[in-house]
């Protein structure tokens, strides 16, 4: 049986850095050595030079299957997402129609077995109605439960206390909410249109303001401490919500919480340049909310970062301020965002690998995955620190042909990405082979 051999690596893994030698047989870390001699069924890769890291696990995507696909699809973006270095994602409920059922996340699993790249799992969308199908997900194949606590598309908005309250009551999975305030929204909303004046992007960041943010991630976590709900509360983006969470090591924990890789590059200055492109909820803050967020990842008060990768078209975007959707494409430059962030000593090469894979898979209790680890599947990238990477829209795998990223040359390169042990990425092309992707096993 052919095998692959990594040689001359420096691993990333668990808070250490090593050069070591892999192989992978059989989807999976067979050894880990300083020297493994290579053998006739190897494929040997010299990695002299590059790191060898973990496959990210991306716990917040949009895929926009079903119903969406003119924005983007499971087999497009999955693409994208390991050329991107991403190897597992859990996609969310807000399509067409909404993924509120068992049923429903039965179907987009069937999709993904044919055409996602990468491993996967699916959220099911809680309404004000179902609890019975929260309810009736089985923890071993699902990810969790995903609360809209603010301004949604179609039936996925949760208000309602009585509703609100069952659902951390009686949860089995975990919780993972998008917090921001409906009503202090509106009221924002409503001074601006009473003032007379046009609202443009500049506005975004006050009509979705830190206080939007944090009335609703407090009532998140007073309701998760009241019922002892696993909470995870998504996309961080301000400074005063950081309070609300207590840092540590993540396993002692109930309640964590996210950000995601745009909230970290970008501030409201880049409203002048992107306008639209980078208009996505929560909105994109100030720079001192961006430097507070890097402090809670070293403090441990922010346990994981992701995407939420979120693709619209570019005529999408190109409408007026109110009218144009939120959300950005992001999987495929993230991991690179964050190598420059690396570079420039705003994090450490192994803070990233606990943030992007290990952490993801502690929280959610990803069986196998997440570390370099002989028996895992193996799940890497390999990345060159020293070779740029030029972002463009035409380099874009995006179903949608663009990224907020345009014209940024970031110093870092993806060399090559394995999904359960199967080479998919070579640096230049995503494998035209059947992949082997999988889906995602909880442990319960």
């Amino acid at each position: 049986m052919a095998t692959t051999l990594i040689k001359n690596a420096v691993i990333v893994n668990e808070g250490e850095v090593r050069e070591a030698d892999i192989r992978i047989k059989n989807q999976r870390i067979e050894y880990i050595a300083d020297d493994i001699p290579a053998q006739q069924t190897d494929t040997v890769i010299d990695a002299k030079g590059c790191w060898l890291l973990p496959g990210m696990i991306d716990d917040q995507v949009h895929f926009r299957e079903p119903g969406l696909t003119h924005k983007g699809c499971i087999a497009t973006e999955t693409r994208a997402a390991v050329a991107g270095g991403i190897t597992s994602y859990m996609e969310m409920p807000n399509v067409n129609p909404s993924t509120t059922t068992v049923e429903a996340i039965e179907e987009k699993r069937a999709i993904a077995n044919q055409n996602s790249v990468a491993n996967y799992a699916f959220y099911l969308g809680a309404t004000e109605h179902n609890l019975d199908e929260i309810k009736a997900l089985d923890p071993s194949r699902s990810c969790g439960v995903k609360v809209f606590m603010g301004a949604s598309t179609g039936n996925l908005l949760v208000e309602n206390p009585t509703a609100l309250e069952a659902i951390f009551r009686e949860s089995p999975v975990l919780i993972a909410t998008h917090c921001e305030s409906g009503p202090v929204i509106a009221e924002n909303l409503k001074k601006y249109q009473q003032s007379g004046r046009d609202i443009t992007i500049h506005d975004h960041p006050i009509i979705r303001d830190a206080e939007a943010c944090y009335t609703s991630s407090s009532y998140a976590v007073e309701l998760a401490k009241k019922y002892a709900s696993q909470l995870h509360v998504l996309h961080i983006t301000t400074e005063k919500e950081l309070s609300l969470f207590e840092p540590g090591p993540l396993h002692r924990k109930n309640i964590t919480a996210e950000v995601c890789a745009h909230h970290l590059w970008f501030s409201d200055r880049d409203y002048e340049q992107l306008g639209n492109l980078i208009k996505c909820n929560p909105a994109i803050k100030s720079p001192q909310d961006r430097s507070a967020l890097f402090q809670a990842l070293s403090s441990n008060q922010i346990d994981i970062i992701a995407t939420d990768h979120a693709p619209h078209t570019l005529a999408e975007k190109q409408t007026s301020y109110l009218q144009s959707p939120a959300g950005l494409p992001l999987v495929q430059d993230a991991l690179l965002s964050l190598l420059e962030h690396v570079r420039q000593k705003r994090l450490t090469i192994q803070q990233v690998v606990e943030k992007v894979a290990h952490n993801p898979a502690i929280r959610y209790r990803v069986s196998e995955r997440g570390f370099i680890r002989e028996g895992y599947y193996a799940d890497l990238v390999l990345v060159d620190p020293n070779k740029v990477t030029a972002a463009s829209h035409q380099r874009a795998l995006y179903h949608c042909g663009w990224t907020p990223f345009d014209g940024i040359e970031f110093s870092a390169q993806i060399c090559a990405t394995w999904v359960n042990g199967q080479q998919v990425y070579d640096g230049q092309q995503v494998s035209a082979l059947p992949s082997v992707a999988k889906p995602l096993h909880f442990l319960s």
